[in-house]
């Protein structure tokens, strides 16, 4: 297979959460207290979250992703039977410490040295990106950190995706975008990014429109693809 090469990018645009930050590291810090059920919970956790912005996003009842995570974690532990205010305001601040992918920051600081314009693009509140971006030391990387709640509705909603054309003032296609969300990297593709799915989970390929560029387990393959 001839391996994939992509011109004319003049930013890559990154999706956070499970991307650039391990999103079952919240719940792995607190394995000690939740035993066994950590990861059931950081699973449903996870699931409940993600159904969540999709919910509230077809029924236009917008609420943070704050609200959103606070809730989906409310329904993992009720299911999971685990009774616990004090366990539960521990894992939600955590949830604003939690661990970037080891090659993210190396990545990061090759793509900048690149000439690399970069950003995030994420359902995250702007509070809870400010503090995820602190904590993995990649603030000073980025050229913007770009929250949903500029247009009050998730992805995979285009005007979402369109916020990184506008912050950058060029065209859908000089932009590369990453996530480790299929269904997200699709959509981006869709809205005409180029896109290349960072399969961090060696998941199947969704059935949806459309097909990312192409796909890599770690970012650390991102330069290369980009002559970088």
């Amino acid at each position: 297979m001839t391996p994939l090469r992509l011109t004319g990018i003049r930013a890559c645009v990154f999706d956070a959460y499970g991307t650039l930050f391990d999103v079952n590291s919240a719940a792995a810090a607190e394995s000690d207290a939740l035993g066994d059920k950590w990861q059931p919970l950081a699973d449903l956790w996870r699931t409940k979250q993600l159904q969540y912005t999709w919910l509230r996003g077809l029924m236009g009842r917008h609420a943070d992703f704050w609200q959103v995570t606070g809730d989906a974690l409310d329904y993992a532990m009720t299911s999971l039977k685990i009774a616990d205010p004090v366990l539960r305001t521990r894992l939600m601040e955590s949830y604003l410490r939690l661990s970037s992918y080891p090659e993210v920051k190396g990545t990061l600081e090759r793509l900048k040295a690149g000439g690399m314009r970069l950003a995030i693009l994420s359902n995250g509140s702007p509070r809870m990106l400010g503090a995820a971006t602190e904590n993995s030391r990649i603030a000073s990387l980025l050229d913007a950190v770009i929250s949903v709640e500029e247009v009050k509705v998730f992805k995979p909603h285009p005007s979402v995706y369109a916020l990184a054309t506008t912050q950058f003032g060029i065209e859908r296609e000089e932009i590369c975008f990453l996530s480790s969300n299929a269904w997200d990297a699709h959509a981006a593709k869709a809205f005409g990014f180029h896109v290349v799915w960072c399969n961090r989970f060696g998941q199947a390929p969704e059935r949806i429109p459309e097909l990312p560029d192409g796909e890599i387990s770690t970012l650390a393959a991102l330069p290369e693809i980009l002559g970088l």
